[in-house]
């Protein structure tokens, strides 16, 4: 069966359907990683449930610097392929792989050194809660390498139109996990009951699997990665170029993780209970989002190597579809939040004082599923451009008015007033991103690459 789709012929809602698919999937799976985990973790009660939303912050933080090596990598490969430069993605893709390699190692073992102060920062009230929180960082961001690397070998595959092995691969770990999480958390037979640590345990395993996985995979590949060598120097050119690209995208990651940080401890202010609301209810409304973020992907993808192939007009059409079907995703969302919220909610937490402040936060946060979806099949193509620099612009500026929002408005509404507060900034992010756009795909010189190097 052939894995790589063409993205540069052919009809393009079928082959962006196909790419996007598996990537959608993908994506509710690396959701339901933390999904079971908030239920496993939430038959415990709010107080562990604070733990992983407080900890969790990190491993969420981290992303951004995955980001970096992911973002550049895929796209830069995607030109390189849609230019028929396969040398050059081969080499992209192993200085994307080489530096996720060296971010991921710093930032696991500061987070083991650190594991104290980062969790303080924090301001949680319980030992218990502080404990649990302390111990979930240091292994979840202690190993974080598997997730880099996951992250990264989908993107790379993603750019060569290979959707169906990151599918393949995360569906077997998450499998694994929905095992070991009960198992772990409260033991069985010889198996010691280790709480949120064993949350956390089987959150690694699984994703320890899912990097073998890949690897297993990407051995077999004759198209890129038999070309590809860790071990070898990196290339300081491509390493410039990745660097170039992603780094955007990872700043606008990290500010937007260090941003929800001092939202959550504006939110501790209400006690450890609106803590475990807003892990939970993210968690949530990461059904909309992580999906928005699946499609986006797969358009990033047909953008760049239409891009690199220098078919402006197949740009417009699939950034033309994808908003369609975006849009269609974001009202159904947005009705569904808005109107069940209390039936979503009661499913992870059940104490009666909790349940009031989660529907809160879903029914207010549903009035922004539409934007946030609009905002990020925006972004996905123009980082497909390798126009990076315009997400993260509005991102950041947006995003960081979080904060005075959230203080003023707490003030005036309470715990709901910071919902509020995120509610109104992506309603303009994604206003503000679809106009910069559209406004731009008008220019005649917007689509077409400045410099595209093929291989001789």
């Amino acid at each position: 069966m052939r894995k790589q789709l063409n993205l540069l012929n052919g009809p393009i809602l079928p082959v962006l359907s196909k790419l996007a698919l598996p990537i959608m999937a993908t994506s509710f799976i690396q959701m339901a990683y933390n999904l079971i985990d908030m239920i496993w973790i939430g038959a415990i009660g709010s107080a562990a449930v604070a733990s992983v939303g407080a900890a969790g912050m990190f491993m969420w933080l981290s992303n951004g610097l995955a980001t970096l090596a992911k973002m550049g990598g895929q796209i830069k490969v995607a030109h390189a392929l849609g230019a028929d430069a396969k040398k050059e993605a081969a080499w992209y893709a192993q200085s994307s792989i080489q530096m996720g390699i060296v971010f991921a190692l710093i930032f696991g073992i500061l987070s083991v050194i650190f594991a104290d102060p980062m969790i303080g920062f924090f301001k949680l009230n319980s030992a218990d809660v502080i404990h649990d929180a302390k111990y979930y960082l240091m292994i979840t961001c202690g190993f974080v390498i598997f997730s880099f690397m996951n992250q990264i070998f989908t993107g790379i595959l993603t750019a060569m139109g290979n959707s169906k092995t990151s599918f393949i691969a995360t569906t077997t770990g998450l499998l694994l996990n929905i095992v070991l999480d009960p198992l772990f958390i409260f033991g069985f037979g010889f198996i010691p009951a280790m709480g949120v640590f064993g949350a956390g345990l089987a959150t690694i395993i699984a994703q320890f699997l899912v990097m073998l996985l890949f690897i297993l995979a990407i051995r077999k590949d004759q198209i890129l990665f038999h070309e590809v060598h860790i071990l070898h120097k990196p290339h300081p050119l491509y390493m410039k170029e990745i660097f170039r690209i992603g780094l955007p995208s990872a700043l606008q990651s990290m500010l937007f993780s260090t941003i929800s940080m001092v939202i959550a401890r504006l939110i501790a202010g209400w006690g450890d209970s609106a803590v475990a609301v807003q892990k939970v209810g993210s968690q949530i409304e990461s059904i909309s989002w992580m999906s928005a973020e699946g499609y986006a992907a797969a358009l990033n993808s047909f953008v760049a190597q239409n891009y690199g192939a220098k078919n402006p007009k197949r740009v417009k059409e699939g950034y033309r579809i994808s908003m369609i079907v975006m849009l269609a995703w974001g009202v159904f969302c947005t009705l569904v939040l808005i109107l069940c919220p209390q039936v979503i909610f009661q499913i992870f937490i059940h104490e009666q004082d909790v349940l009031p402040l989660g529907v809160d936060y879903l029914r207010i946060l549903g009035f922004s599923q539409l934007f946030m979806c609009m905002e990020i099949t925006t972004a996905g193509a123009f980082s497909g451009l390798g126009k990076t620099m315009p997400p993260s612009i509005v991102s950041i500026t947006l995003t960081s008015a979080r904060i005075p929002m959230a203080m003023v408005l707490s003030d005036l509404f309470g715990l709901n007033g910071i919902w509020w507060a995120i509610t109104i900034s992506s309603i303009g992010k994604g206003s503000v991103l679809f106009t910069w756009f559209i406004h731009n795909i008008k220019k005649p010189d917007f689509l077409i690459p400045k410099h595209i190097t093929v291989e001789n």
